[in-house]
């Protein structure tokens, strides 16, 4: 019990007598946008000198700062670390539920969304492009799963934003341009627009990938008879 009080007494008395002020110097060097990942970020901004972060829909988490730079984020139990050089970006501390990986969070260009801003600012291409370009880092990145994709489109849909709905599924078109499913979802997308050429071409596709695809079946079956 002694051998972990000492260390965590150490700790709190590191955070108590380190002042939670920063210099302007590194208040410009490090306020700003950080790519936490693929898809989400981790925004970085100051109140009285303070430093405060904007994650997940918490607009001020504050962490506590343990040394020059480095700080305590309870919302992500890490210690963060800003490093300015070769260009800025936070890492966090190592520890053993790391398992040995390096976090390694780039600040972002001033301007750069990511895929999903571009896609809510209707920047479609540049949206699709973003997702691409996920895909070819990672192709089993969460960002671009599939399912997930096809029920953000239904959730539009639930909510009668078909323009949105039709765009998601364009762009999971895209990134699996082999999978049945994803061409039977841009088919209803389409239909539910009234637009029943392009509902037709997708639904065709979907069953060409996949003749046992019952939902292109039985829709196109209706739009055709």
């Amino acid at each position: 019990m002694k051998k972990i009080l000492i260390p965590l007494f150490l700790i709190l008395l590191l955070i108590s007598c380190t002042s939670q002020k920063n210099s302007d110097a590194f208040i410009n060097a490090a306020s700003g946008r950080y790519l936490f990942n693929a898809d989400e970020v981790l925004e970085v901004h100051f109140k009285d000198k303070a430093l405060q972060v904007k994650w997940r829909g918490n607009e001020n988490i504050e962490p506590l700062k343990v040394a020059e730079n480095s700080f305590y984020m309870k919302a992500l139990n890490e210690k963060m670390m800003f490093v300015e050089k070769p260009e800025m970006h936070i890492e966090l501390a190592p520890k053993t539920e790391h398992e040995g990986s390096i976090y390694h969070f780039r600040k972002m260009k001033e301007g750069e969304k990511t895929p999903s801003e571009y896609f809510m600012a209707k920047e479609y291409d540049k949206s699709l492009a973003a997702f691409l370009e996920i895909k070819m880092q990672d192709s089993l990145s969460p960002a671009i799963n599939q399912n997930k994709m096809n029920r953000l489109g239904y959730d539009y849909i639930r909510k009668n934003n078909f323009d949105l709905a039709l765009e998601v599924f364009k762009i999971n078109v895209a990134l699996y341009p082999t999978n049945s499913n994803v061409y039977d979802s841009l088919g209803e997308a389409y239909l539910l627009q009234k637009d029943t050429l392009n509902a037709e071409i997708n639904f065709r596709k979907a069953l060409y990938i996949n003749p046992e695809n019952r939902s292109s079946k039985r829709l196109l079956t209706k739009i055709t008879k």
